[in-house]
């Protein structure tokens, strides 16, 4: 049995906000594969189901986030899986809106729910999907995590949280390594890409003063 948290926090106002991205990428896994997540057990919302090929139980924790850990180990303990079959997926402030990061263990990096989750397991050595929501450019981080994606990142993020249900599946069937080779590589090519058109925008924008100077230096010339 793997065990698939997602994180965020309970509450109709907290829905869609950056620090519920785990619970929005439950939701989509649920729906592809038709996974009621709605019995209460585990101190959250747990559905049980077949992904990949494999048993999973898909539960969302409604310890609110700081308490994560409780969740997660309440589930441990009745089913006992290894600890390498318990993925975690969550937000990250440390990478640009919509990427990618699936690591095999390490530390909290400053999430607390993580930092709860690791508490209560006593250990770092658990899979999880990290999916950047960018950083706070001014503010509180609180704020920030607990705000809403507006425009061009909303769009962003809707593509995000079905790559990320994506990673899970891939997890499930081929395996860590096959999902970090596929999605860790994936999304550093799109930004790669991303600076290259940078790139090219900013020499776009030196030519074209280039040749404003120049029409004004003609034209300059043609007045004297």
């Amino acid at each position: 049995m793997y065990i698939i948290a997602g994180l965020g926090n309970p509450g109709a106002k907290y829905e869609g906000t950056r620090h519920n991205v785990g619970f929005s990428v439950i939701d989509t896994l649920a729906e592809a594969h038709n996974i009621n997540v709605d019995k209460k057990q585990f101190k959250g919302l747990t559905g049980r189901g077949v992904i990949g090929g494999q048993q999973v139980l898909l539960l969302k924790p409604l310890t609110y986030m700081n308490l994560s850990g409780e969740s997660i180990r309440a589930a441990f303990d009745f089913y006992k899986p290894e600890t390498d079959q318990v993925l975690i997926v969550f937000d990250d402030i440390s990478l640009e809106t919509g990427q990618l990061r699936i690591r095999k263990k390490g530390s909290a990096g400053g999430h607390n729910g993580v930092k709860s989750i690791i508490a209560h397991l006593g250990t770092t050595e658990f899979p999880r999907i990290k999916v950047g929501v960018g950083e706070p450019k001014r503010g509180e981080l609180v704020d920030f995590v607990l705000g809403h994606f507006h425009g061009e990142d909303a769009a962003v993020m809707k593509e995000a949280v079905k790559t990320a249900a994506s990673a899970v599946e891939t997890f499930l069937e081929e395996g860590p390594e096959a999902a970090m080779n596929l999605y860790n590589k994936k999304k550093e090519k799109k930004t790669e890409q991303k600076e290259d058109k940078k790139a090219e925008k900013k020499e776009e924008k030196k030519e074209e003063k280039k040749e404003e100077k120049e029409k004004k230096g003609s034209e300059h010339e043609a007045l004297e």
